[in-house]
């Protein structure tokens, strides 16, 4: 969106028409409120960006369908001049003529009417230039079919519109809706508003002249018309502009003229060279370089000018009116204010009521729920007032500064104070997200040359406003998405639609813009493409699950939504979605299963006693949308072994209530998954990742290996770096383990490349320290005594199998596992020949945590030459 600079932020009201609540639709569910429909229509208009055009920012829906729209908005327009009771000017008049007609000329490229052209929604700015306001309204209510009153003024509607006359779809007196209004219809309204500048009055004020008009139309002459018109309103300028005029009042549609066809006119000869053709910006994710229009001023020192240190007109219309609700703003609180928004009592609202002497009252229709099109400007005072403290060095941070992202101001002590705070105030903080907007804004812009610095700050945290785009920074997003998804065939039949179009209906339908018409479309369009495009894959149940969060971020751009889920599912859910997937499912719920036995034993050993396996790594991909965005920040950090992470941290939090109930009160528990905090899953989420070797997550059925990246949290809080699946195979790394013998396994098997990491064997050291000296591994080796003292491990310990366990299973107490019970808590690697799996499964039996098991055993180190064999004994 572009900057705010001279303009205000507006908002006007209206209701959708009410619908009946015992009717349902031909599927059987309840129908969709009109307010919805137009809540999902309207969302399009976002994206209509034009020099002549009010910039449309935000609906909201309220109680007994209320809508509130909120757009740019100018206190100056042209009823100004019609209330000064002067002609204007005719330079002034084809400036206003030919600035009009270039916004309708732009609308009607994206399919656009105004339909509700009149002089008070022709704004000026402080320039003096047109800019069109309310152009969508006619757009969101369809036509107008979802509201109760019409869209247009009269006097200035055209001729073939007045002749349809008003339609209503519950009206039984007409069986279909008039076909809607075209571009010519806004000429004609053009016209009026033209005569009446060279008039310097309103047109047709009294019924003589309305008289007059009818008889004049009658001879179907424009140029009479014009003249009659132009000598009873002393409008003796028009006749200046008579061919032109005579193009915009035209009785037959059909001979009068189109926007684009007007702008070509003889008349604007003069003025039209002095207007350089709007080019749209360049989207971040496109084949165009986006630095191509740019251009500098003759006099490089204009760009330092201080404009009353007016930064926030700087920004983008959307983000002053996001930071405007966080300061306190109150759409119904403003308009309530106004007076637009009036509350009666409620014996008031009712039709009709009976006083105790029998005298009833009724009320006619309550005219609070017609049009009234007031815009109320939004003050911005409270919103300065709280950023008044934040200095100007904020607004334009330093990309390449590696001492802070946060500014210095008189307030950064709190901002420094604010990253602790938790993300749920963070985001409601105005003065913390406007320094996190700019910082995210200007790394997007330089993306993807700054994808570094984008995932350092995600690492804080990401600002809902560009959660979208970040998103899809993180994911690897490039190329020009548009054209790849436009060339995909989303129209020919194919037989999952029907399992899309059940699917669909059922899916976050507690938002309204996902159950608007207008999600289920793009819904539809996009789940479709991805299937199209992915011959190999199947839809499964569940896929519509995945694209929400997408699709709901980038509402107005199905390629980004469509490229963002073909991104992350190869990296989360590899070949979940192959026709015959068990096999990936099988090692995935494997897998899912040993991490909870590495991480809570305790936990483990009761599912396995009641024959439960929960299938939690999936039920985090269909949380509640809020839910999803912050897990899913943190998410997209990690690598493909990052959601089962996740999953213990959900079990987790589910402990108690598991640990105590059988199966059945399980299988209930996970069909209505109960309250999760998100921030602390995440927090706790990354801890047991930071614990988790990488190898031990290893699955021979995940994607396969691309280059090896940092995993987004950072080398300093984890010694894991980057997804085991990315790393260079070699001699000492994890051999496949056919899916019978892995589901034999209770503990994760880890390689050889990963022991000798974690136990720095290469830098000398005989164990991993944490920071606080303790370690952090340690090798358990169960060979004999004998096997053990020809070379081991240097600083593992050695446990003999034979000598540790009892004949029943029980762990002996002797001086060896006495050693071991000081390392619980520790990451454990049994290492031996064989019964090495039973080592490991006796030690999550007795409820010892992060035990694994060394793949290949001590095999795989003999050809290294790190094992040690101790000195003799003199």
């Amino acid at each position: 969106m572009r900057p705010l600079k001279d303009a205000q932020l507006g908002a006007f009201t209206f209701f959708a028409s009410a619908l009946p609540h015992d009717v349902c639709g031909s599927n059987g569910l309840p129908l969709t409120p009109n307010s919805i429909k137009i809540l999902g229509r309207f969302q399009i208009l976002k994206t209509i960006t034009h020099p002549r055009l009010c910039q449309y920012v935000d609906i909201s829906r309220g109680k007994h369908e209320r809508l509130i729209v909120v757009a740019e908005h100018y206190e100056k327009s042209l009823s100004d001049f019609q209330r000064q009771g002067k002609p204007a000017s005719l330079e002034k008049v084809l400036q206003i003529a030919y600035e009009v007609l270039e916004g309708l000329e732009f609308m009607n490229k994206h399919g656009l009417v105004h339909r509700a052209l009149s002089a008070h929604n022709v704004l000026m700015d402080c320039k003096g230039n047109v800019k069109l306001a309310k152009f969508g309204l006619y757009h969101m209510t369809d036509h107008g079919a979802d509201v109760d009153f019409p869209i247009g003024y009269p006097s200035y509607l055209a001729p073939e519109v007045i002749a349809q006359g008003s339609f209503h779809p519950s009206d039984p007196s007409r069986d279909e809706a008039p076909l809607p209004s075209g571009p010519k219809t806004d000429v004609w309204s053009l016209g009026v508003l033209l005569f009446e500048l060279c008039a310097g009055r309103r047109l047709l004020q009294n019924i003589e002249i309305s008289e007059r008009l009818k008889f004049i139309l009658t001879l179907g002459c424009m140029d009479d018309i014009v003249t009659v018109l132009a000598e009873e309103h002393g409008a003796r300028l028009l006749v200046d502009i008579l061919p032109f005029e005579s193009l915009c009042i035209c009785i037959f549609c059909v001979l009068r003229a189109t926007p684009a066809e007007l702008l070509g006119d003889p008349v604007f000869s003069g003025i039209s060279c002095h207007y350089t053709p709007f080019l749209k910006p360049v989207s971040l994710f496109s084949s165009s370089l986006r630095c191509a229009h740019l251009e500098l001023p003759d006099d490089i020192s204009d760009l330092c000018k201080d404009d009353d240190d007016d930064y926030l007109s700087e920004r983008a219309i959307d983000e002053v009116y996001h930071l405007w609700c966080l300061a306190g703003g109150d759409l119904e609180k403003e308009l309530t204010n106004k007076e637009i928004i009036q509350s009666k009592p409620p014996i008031c609202t009712l039709p009709n009521f009976v006083l105790e002497d029998g005298e009833s009252f009724g009320q006619g229709r309550d005219r609070s729920f017609l049009l009234d099109d007031t815009t109320v400007t939004l003050s911005l005072c409270q919103l300065r007032n709280r950023l008044k403290d934040v200095a100007g060095e904020a607004y334009y941070p330093l990309l390449e500064d590696e001492q802070s992202s946060l500014p210095q101001s008189n307030s950064s002590n709190e901002l420094s104070a604010t990253v602790t705070l938790p993300l749920i105030i963070r985001e409601r903080d105005t003065e913390y997200q406007l320094i996190r907007i700019i910082l995210f804004d200007r790394l997007l812009k330089a993306y993807p040359y700054k994808k570094n610095l984008v995932w350092k700050e995600a690492r804080v945290d990401i600002p809902p406003l560009v959660r979208g785009l970040a998103w899809a920074a993180l994911l690897g997003i490039e190329g020009d998405i548009q054209a790849k998804y436009e060339s995909i065939d989303k129209d020919t039949p194919i037989p999952t639609d029907r399992q899309i179009e059940v699917d669909i209906p059922r899916c976050h339908q507690y938002d309204e813009l996902l159950s608007s018409p207008q999600g289920h479309i793009k819904f539809r369009r996009v789940l479709k493409a991805w299937v199209v495009s992915h011959p190999d894959l199947v839809y499964w149940q569940g896929l519509d699950s995945l694209c929400a969060p997408f699709l709901y971020l980038n509402f107005n751009n199905e390629a980004l939504a469509y490229a963002c889920m073909s991104a992350f599912i190869p990296k989360y859910l590899y070949n979940f979605f192959l026709k015959d997937n068990s096999h990936v499912i099988q090692e995935y719920l494997t897998v899912f299963s040993q991490m909870i036995a590495f991480h809570d034993p305790e936990l483990s050993n009761h599912l396995n006693e009641i024959g439960f396996i929960p299938d939690v790594s999936y039920q985090e991909y269909v949380f509640p949308l809020h839910k999803i965005f912050h897990l899913w920040d943190t998410l997209l950090l990690g690598n493909s072994s990052f959601p089962f992470c996740i999953g213990v941290a959900i079990l987790q939090q589910l402990r108690d209530r598991l640990l105590a109930n059988g199966f059945n009160e399980c299988i209930l528990l996970f069909s209505d998954l109960p309250e999760i905090d998100i921030e602390r899953c995440v927090r706790e989420s990354i801890t047991l990742f930071c614990w988790t070797p990488k190898s031990a997550t290893y699955r021979q059925h995940a994607q396969p290996s691309k280059v090896a990246g940092d995993n987004g949290f950072g080398k300093t809080t984890t010694y894991y770096s980057s997804d085991y699946q990315d790393m260079p195979k070699t001699d000492l790394s994890r051999e496949p383990l056919a899916l019978c013998d892995l589901k034999a396994e209770v503990s994760p098997r880890i390689s050889a490349e990963d022991l000798i990491d974690l136990c720095e064997l290469s830098l000398g050291g005989p164990t991993k320290r944490s920071r606080a000296g303790k370690p952090k591994i340690v090798a358990v080796d169960i060979r004999s005594v004998e096997d053990f003292g020809r070379g081991h491990i240097s600083g593992s310990i050695n446990i003999p199998f034979n000598t540790a366990f009892s004949s029943d299973g029980e762990l002996l107490q002797c001086p060896a596992t006495g050693v071991l019970q000081n390392y619980r808590g520790r990451v454990i690697v049994v290492i031996g020949h064989a019964m090495k799996s039973a080592f490991a499964a006796h030690l999550v039996k007795v409820n010892f945590p992060r035990v694994c098991i060394l793949d290949g055993g001590i095999n795989k180190l003999k050809p290294t030459g790190l094992l040690t064999v101790p000195s003799p004994q003199i």
